[in-house]
């Protein structure tokens, strides 16, 4: 049975239609307004709340402590300083991604990981022989996303400090009041942001000092379907819709390297042996994997006239639509749309998809699956570079 995150005593007064998603058996605010689109205008042209805390976390320490997440994680960790942030995949034996997310190294023997799947068991296992502790803090460590162009200036106005020197990538501890905080320049939504990570018992008081700094900015809390616009905006894959997890894989067509996701520059033959290795030097002598992630921009006008055809004006979900879509070349199926919808900033449709690499290069020529009243058509689609949408500012 789901229940509420600690910040569930402010969301969940908020939530007016009470329109709540299971997310790691936490609920999670679909939409708080009574359409998603204020939140994610709150998103691209002011500042946003969103709750993270269902992320698994955990707290990685001892002497061996950079040995295991070296082991582990296809990164070179040996090269991440304290105080910096790594994102990351980290693969099984075979070379095929368990999960992804970030690791934070907060001292020379400590470090916070993020991942959207439970990863305990995995890390206990790989710390054989290793003087390393993993410590479950998923409960204990409440998230809050501080993301859009103004996130910075409400960020200030809650801590009383700047952070016009924190790198993208990068974290430090502050406080929010009398609660000690730890915040990092990072986020799903390819805009500037931050993510608080907040001890349980100070997250409503962390809440209410940054809704109380954020008035004079245009501040709201934004749920779920805000954030998956904006992460397909920005080219951001997503766990189980874009790719399947290694461990819940029931057939070879459902493991994925990092090189079949667009995670392939995330990968290093330069550090010491880590999990998967092997597989992935052989994938990467081969010529690398028969899958490619790309980005496609939908024509519009094709949508247009299969809609025309049946006397009907042209329609588009408002939200992201995560089912599987077959992709054509010359009338034969090369790959699938995994995540599409329309961006509100680009007013273009766009979609991520899986083809071979034969149909990687930008600008070429396919064709995507749209149907209409039952009738099944198809539009053009054109591949283009990722991220759809890439904001200086996010960086900068």
């Amino acid at each position: 049975m789901s229940v509420g995150t600690a910040f569930h005593p402010r969301t969940a007064p908020l939530n007016r239609k009470m329109q709540w998603r299971e997310w790691s058996g936490y609920f999670a605010s679909s939409v708080y307004a009574d359409f998603h689109d204020i939140e994610y205008n709150a998103i691209r042209e002011a500042a946003a709340l969103i709750d993270v805390s269902p992320l698994y976390k955990y707290l990685v320490f001892g002497p061996d402590a950079t040995r295991l997440v070296d082991r582990v994680i296809t990164r070179d960790a040996t090269k991440l300083a304290v105080g910096a942030v790594y994102y990351t995949p980290w693969c099984d034996e075979n070379g095929k991604v368990v999960d992804d997310g970030t690791v934070h190294q907060l001292d020379e023997r400590r470090y916070r990981w993020t991942a959207a799947d439970p990863q305990l068991r995995w890390l206990r296992q790989n710390s054989a022989g290793l003087d390393v502790t993993i410590a479950e803090e998923t409960e204990a460590t409440a998230a809050l996303a501080l993301q859009g162009p103004l996130s910075r200036d409400v960020l200030e106005a809650a801590t009383g400090e700047s952070f016009a020197d924190l790198r993208y990538f990068r974290r430090r501890a502050s406080k929010v009041g009398r609660v000690a905080v730890d915040v990092s320049r990072t986020g799903y939504t390819g805009d500037l942001g931050y993510e608080l990570w907040i001890p349980t018992e100070g997250a409503v008081a962390v809440w209410d000092a940054l809704i109380e700094a954020g008035k004079a900015y245009g501040i709201r809390p934004a749920g779920m379907v805000a954030l998956d616009i904006v992460r397909l905006e920005a080219g951001l894959i997503l766990l189980e819709v874009d790719y399947t997890s290694a461990r819940h894989a029931m057939n070879p067509e459902q493991h994925y390297s990092p090189f079949e996701i667009g995670l392939g520059r995330l990968v290093s033959f330069d550090k010491g042996d880590f999990v998967g290795r092997l597989a992935l030097e052989r994938e990467a002598r081969a010529g690398g994997p028969a899958r490619r992630l790309v980005g496609l921009q939908l024509d519009w006008y094709d949508i247009e006239g299969l809609y025309d055809a049946q006397g009907l004006p042209p329609a588009i979900s408002p939200t992201v639509d995560r089912s599987p879509v077959p992709v054509f070349a010359g009338g034969r199926q090369v790959g699938r749309a995994t995540s599409h919808g329309w961006s509100p900033i680009l007013k273009q449709a766009i979609a991520l998809a899986s083809v071979g690499p034969q149909y990687e290069a930008v600008g070429t020529k396919l064709a995507f699956e749209w149907t209409v009243e039952g009738r099944r058509g198809r539009v053009g689609a054109t591949v283009v570079e990722l991220p759809f949408l890439d904001l200086p500012r996010k960086r900068g």
